[in-house]
């Protein structure tokens, strides 16, 4: 079996007979380990005693006067955020069900956080797939795209890497005349497909995501395995090349700009943002969907706005389907609190 994403920490968690992951020692350690949670060199004492302590047992009661101690008011929140993510992954058992958690309850965190999660979650559903364009597609759903058009296709490419890119071209005027850029990175194809996995934690292949109906196909397929995986429903997600006759009765959109387009085609208003894509979700059974949406499809949106940027949440797909009642491990959480 291939590796891929070793950097989501997957390989530091435990499945259960459920399939899903248990927060380990190991993967709290990784998490300390991080540049953004390491304390820095002027750190406080209280800040330098929690993460000594915490390194040397990551699971131990961390209580509120800890982290009131510290000093700096950023620190005091960083580690509210991580102890808060922590517990609740514990507490739910997994971290699959602790992400559920967090959004039935709309905690606060770092968009960071919620990445992680989410490239852990997608990291285990697609455990086993050697469709690399499945796999370069669900980069979507953890790492922000920027688009750019190339012989004729919409292409997306790491907007992180992006970045550095643009950054390297224009403190480097050497650089800038050898070219480069996002247009030297390559292009996901039939020829190359076999280099994403000694490359997959770069992030550094563009997706055809507009010239390849396989690439296109395969976001679709990502979006199937992740509310198989989370929410325990079969579903069929076909992108669509027209769009006439669309019933936008029950709509998603996969990220801001798209809900924002499917809100405004729905009121009579002008749209802001560009539609790039648009898939039809029907459910394999309408005995878990809201009497109003038996028999349609849920229309899933994809959009980007004026900086060329796409900025997937995932976490619609979750809150936002027609579902009659809540996935098993909401339902559960709901009942407890009762």
């Amino acid at each position: 079996m291939r590796e891929f994403w070793v950097a989501s920490g997957h390989h530091l968690t435990q499945l259960g007979a459920d399939n899903r992951m248990r927060v380990t020692d190991e993967l709290i350690l990784a998490w300390l380990a991080r540049p953004e949670v390491m304390p820095p060199e002027e750190a406080c004492a209280a800040e330098l005693a929690l993460f000594g302590k915490l390194r040397a047992t990551p699971q131990a009661p961390v209580a509120q006067s800890e982290i009131d101690a510290m000093e700096d008011e950023d620190a005091r929140e960083n580690w509210t955020f991580l102890i808060t993510l922590r517990d609740t992954l514990v507490e739910a058992g997994s971290i699959e069900a602790g992400y559920l958690a967090l959004l039935r309850d709309g905690v606060r965190l770092p968009v960071l956080f919620y990445n992680q999660l989410v490239q852990l979650i997608l990291r285990n559903a697609l455990d086993g797939c050697d469709d690399t364009r499945v796999l370069r597609a669900a980069e979507l759903f953890f790492r922000p795209q920027r688009a750019f058009v190339k012989d004729g296709g919409l292409m997306l490419a790491d907007d992180e890497l992006v970045e550095e890119l643009e950054a390297e071209q224009h403190s480097s005027p050497l650089t800038a005349m050898l070219g480069g850029g996002v247009e030297g990175l390559d292009v996901l194809n039939d020829e190359n497909d076999w280099t994403y996995w000694s490359r997959s934690d770069a992030h550094s292949m563009v997706l055809p995501f507009g010239s390849d109906l396989k690439a296109r196909a395969a976001l679709g397929a990502v979006i199937e395995r992740f509310v198989l995986h989370l929410l325990g429903q079969t579903v069929v997600v076909t992108p669509l090349i027209e769009t006439r006759d669309v019933d936008l009765r029950w709509f998603v959109g996969l990220d801001p700009v798209g809900t924002g387009i499917g809100n405004a085609l729905w009121n009579g208003a002008t749209p802001k943002g560009s539609l790039v894509g648009i898939y039809a979700l029907n459910f394999l059974s309408d005995e878990a969907l809201l009497p109003a949406a038996a028999g349609h499809p849920v229309y899933v949106l994809v959009g980007m706005g004026d900086d060329s940027v796409i900025r997937c949440k995932p976490q619609n797909l979750v809150m936002g389907l027609p579902l009659a009642a809540p996935p098993p491990a909401l339902a559960a959480a709901v009942t407890e609190d009762v």
